[in-house]
């Protein structure tokens, strides 16, 4: 397997994982809707208009699909609800209509997915891949999601579905939002579980599935100690050198600001990485205080 061919290849995730998988011989290529504008070779694909660059997928051995709405970007308006959710779903149906009309196809799929599966807050228990599904909108989504995604299997592709927790990076994701204010402090009672997991230790973890040809199925992508959203806005404050207040952001005042969407902040979820570890996955920061030294070192 040489060449890999990754949707939303521009964003946070997709950036990373692309520099992790060039170190390691992989030629990559992202599908976009303007290829031309790219450093980084890609085919032109438009969701929307459900078309794309076929040669794509013939040129590729394996695919990484992450394209979605960004589900924390904007208030959860009923027309931004529909826009998550289409995003996944037209973009996963999108690969499958082409890849079921072809005699070669990729060897494996590695498509994300999130641990909003399990339901925005699901207290104390430890959430298990084989755990059902919780029973709000984000869980809805990513039920939605990952239904799209196990058609590929039907296709006889290995497919692998990554439930994605916090991704912890300096220069995007929760951690700029969480130390956006002039003053870091938990939100809620901040007692709600965060599993969260580095960048660079997520982008290993794609390509640990692409060169494991016996990981398939759903897999946690989340690090080995979920910590409190307290515990981790407190060390995050520390580590960038923010002040930090013990006086947490009061829930209603997050609801009046965020509507629907603050219940996924105040709520959270304490998630099990048991099986990705056991199929040989190592992590370079498997602690948060090492994560977050390599991040603002």
């Amino acid at each position: 397997m040489k060449n890999i061919l990754i949707t939303g290849g521009s964003g946070l995730i997709g950036k990373e994982i692309t520099k992790v998988l060039q170190k390691k011989g992989f030629q990559v290529a992202w599908l976009s809707r303007s290829p031309d504008k790219n450093r980084q070779k890609s085919f032109f694909w438009d969701v929307e208009a459900q078309k794309m660059d076929a040669s794509a997928l013939t040129w590729c051995d394996g695919i990484i699909h992450l394209a979605g709405a960004g589900v924390a970007e904007k208030r959860w308006t009923e027309e931004r609800k529909r826009k998550i959710i289409s995003s996944r779903v037209l973009s996963t149906l999108l690969l499958y209509d082409h890849l079921k009309t072809m005699g070669k196809k990729p060897e494996v799929i590695i498509a994300a997915s999130a641990v909003g599966y399990y339901g925005m807050s699901t207290k104390d228990e430890l959430q298990h891949e084989g755990n059902p599904p919780g029973n709000d909108f984000l869980a809805g989504v990513v039920k939605k999601w990952e239904t799209e995604s196990e058609k590929f299997s039907t296709l006889g592709i290995r497919t692998v579905k990554l439930r994605i927790g916090i991704v912890l990076a300096k220069n995007g994701g929760a951690l700029q939002e969480m130390l956006k204010p002039p003053v870091a402090a938990p939100l809620g009672d901040g007692k709600q579980y965060m599993s969260w997991i580095h960048i660079r230790d997520l982008a290993e973890m794609f390509a640990h599935a692409l060169e494991n040809n016996g990981i398939q199925g759903e897999y946690n992508a989340v690090g080995p100690v979920p910590v409190s959203n307290m515990i981790l806005t407190l060390k995050a404050a520390k580590a960038a050198g923010k002040p930090f207040i013990n006086f947490g952001v009061p829930g209603f005042g997050l609801k009046l600001i965020l509507g629907d969407m603050a219940e996924m902040v105040l709520g959270g979820n304490r998630v099990s990485n048991d099986k990705i570890q056991s199929s040989g996955f190592t992590y370079r920061f498997p602690l948060l205080d090492l994560a977050l030294a390599d991040i603002y070192k």
